[in-house]
């Protein structure tokens, strides 16, 4: 009689050992340099058919805890995640948890480390154009906010950036409505002149500054050097990421700015 197996033979894949999957929970993004622009974006995963109508998850697991392991994210999906830490917190502007601060400077730093464009200012003709700013480390809190009437009357719109290229010039705009005058089109315009430092930086220059229409600037005009001395941009800036969409940099104030490649015609942002 031939030997009875004291068990059925153990299936191939239940042969290999399940591997944890050691994913980081904190995957970790300057004054408005004005060198330096949400929408929530959801990250979906589609997995192929096996020939017999089965998925292979097993292998999609073993796939996805490698490349987790490795760090090698791509700067696409980076840039999702970045997104999605923006969502809601109006830019920076007045103040972020230092918790979702942390996040975003790790997401930052990812995005660094795998720039496309490593010399930026040789490369100046990326740069050129119209550019919204999305995040920013500059605030504007307490005593300077109320100051400002940004608790009450006056809200901040777009930030816009036009970088002509040909003429080493940066125009800023800083947008505002202003409910108590029925203002929805005020602006201050800062024009600042850049010139290269290095294959990454440059040198800005304040050139001049308008706020419009005069009525913005009746309401401004005690506050001004406030609002300007928090919007100057003059300093250098470090470049550290850019591509066709997003560009990142650190000013010489410690500051972070992430840009936006802006749809807008770019006169609207100089007008």
């Amino acid at each position: 009689m031939g030997t009875m197996l004291a068990q059925p033979p153990i299936p191939a894949f239940h042969a290999i050992p399940p591997v944890l999957r050691n994913r980081p929970t904190n995957m970790a993004v300057a004054p408005y340099s004005f060198l330096s622009a949400t929408h929530q974006w959801t990250q979906s995963t589609s997995f192929g058919q096996c020939p017999f109508g089965f998925r292979n998850t097993y292998t999609v697991r073993v796939a996805e805890q490698s490349s987790s392991l490795i760090g090698d994210e791509t700067p696409t999906q980076i840039k999702t995640e970045l997104y999605q830490a923006l969502e809601g917190i109006n830019r920076g502007i007045f103040g972020v948890p230092s918790a979702k601060k942390a996040d975003i400077e790790a997401l930052v730093k990812q995005l660094e480390s795998q720039n496309p464009t490593p010399d930026p200012i040789l490369n100046l003709e990326k740069m050129g154009g119209c550019w919204k700013l999305v995040y920013s480390t500059i605030t504007i809190l307490g005593s300077k906010r109320t100051k400002l009437g940004l608790r009450d009357f006056i809200s901040l719109g777009d930030f816009l950036q036009n970088i002509n290229v040909a003429e080493g010039q940066a125009v800023n705009v800083i947008k505002f409505d202003v409910r108590g005058l029925n203002l929805f089109n005020g602006r201050l315009t800062i024009e600042a002149s850049f010139k290269q430092a290095s294959k990454s930086r440059v040198d800005i220059k304040y050139d001049n500054s308008t706020i419009t229409p005069v009525q913005l600037m009746n309401v401004f005009r005690k506050n001004y050097h406030l609002l300007l001395g928090i919007f100057n941009p003059e300093g250098w800036l470090e470049i550290t990421y850019l591509d066709e969409t997003m560009r990142i940099g650190r000013d010489d104030k410690g500051n972070i700015f992430i840009l936006e490649r802006s749809n807008e015609n770019s006169l609207q942002a100089s007008s």
